[in-house]
């Protein structure tokens, strides 16, 4: 759906850090017109004045006032007290659109919206953004999350077409599993890659990423498609040797690096026995030794 299609809508974006801008960006690409955006940091001005050229920079009232459609994109703790410090100056009546880009809050902390007689959609998209121009063009295609107010769902899908993605409704008391599942793969994941490159860095292996990059693609592409049975390596082969010489390897290196070993291995074990995918005689061993010496 484009603007072509419907009434262009007059958005105002509140925060231009790397996802209010692309947003934004996206948009007005759809044909929509954005009308104000509010920067407070350098950077974020920036932002503003690469993806939404020609776009005045106004402060947050302003924005809301000038706008039928507000994206609040602003960190998850501050959604609430801007939301509601701006009903206590009656800034939503008139029937306006909010909308926050939160993947763990829902539309409760948009109900003075609605309470003043507007409309509360939640948009997450399921990416990661880098507030460059890229990623307008990355975002077609990618999953998002949709949450609406009574009445709201069918122009939440729209708003979700046209910046390109593809909506799926998200209930607002499944937000925390869905937020958890999504940051448990993708930030522990650089925690783990980080990690890797750390300790093949300490034994002169500066060049990481050049064996990293097709082991994990190879990995993540395999446990996409066939989940916990593309698991390779000693644990699933029951080899407790292995695993003990991981140990001890990993007593020189950062304490961190050591809990996480530890934890995940521990977690790996338990998946691969429940799934009768290790020898049985070495579950117990790999358990007890994951947890002997315990991290503090």
């Amino acid at each position: 759906m484009t603007g072509l299609e419907r009434p262009t809508l007059r958005v105002g974006v509140v925060g231009a850090g790397r996802v209010g801008s692309v947003l934004g960006a996206a948009l007005r690409a759809a044909g929509h017109e954005v009308v104000a955006v509010s920067a407070v940091s350098d950077a974020s001005r920036d932002r503003a004045a690469t993806l939404l050229p020609g776009v005045p920079v106004r402060d947050v009232p302003d924005v809301v006032a000038a706008s039928d459609v507000v994206l609040l994109t602003v960190p998850d703790d501050a959604i609430g007290p801007l939301v509601t410090g701006l009903a206590a100056h009656d800034a939503w009546a008139g029937g306006r659109l909010a909308v926050h880009t939160s993947g763990f809050r829902g539309l409760d902390v948009l109900q003075p919206v609605v309470d003043a007689g507007g409309d509360a959609v939640v948009l997450h998209p399921v990416m990661t953004f880098t507030g460059t121009p890229s990623d307008v063009d990355r975002i077609v295609g990618t999953p998002i999350a949709v949450t609406a107010s009574m009445g709201a769902d069918l122009l939440a899908d729209a708003l979700a077409l046209d910046l390109g993605g593809e909506p799926f409704r998200l209930a607002d008391e499944d937000r925390a599993t869905y937020h958890a599942a999504l940051s448990h793969a993708a930030n522990h994941l650089t925690t783990i890659v980080a990690q890797s490159g750390q300790l093949l860095r300490s034994i002169g292996i500066d060049d990481s990423a050049r064996l990293l990059r097709p082991l994990l693609e190879a990995a993540l592409e395999n446990t996409l498609q066939r989940g916990d049975r593309a698991l390779t390596g000693p644990v699933v082969r029951g080899d407790v040797g292995t695993v003990a010489a991981h140990l001890e390897a990993l007593e020189r290196q950062p304490a961190d690096i050591r809990r996480a070993y530890r934890a995940l291995a521990s977690a790996t074990t338990e998946r691969a026995a429940a799934r009768r995918a290790l020898p049985a005689e070495s579950v117990q061993p790999l358990l007890d030794l994951l947890t002997t010496k315990e991290e503090k």
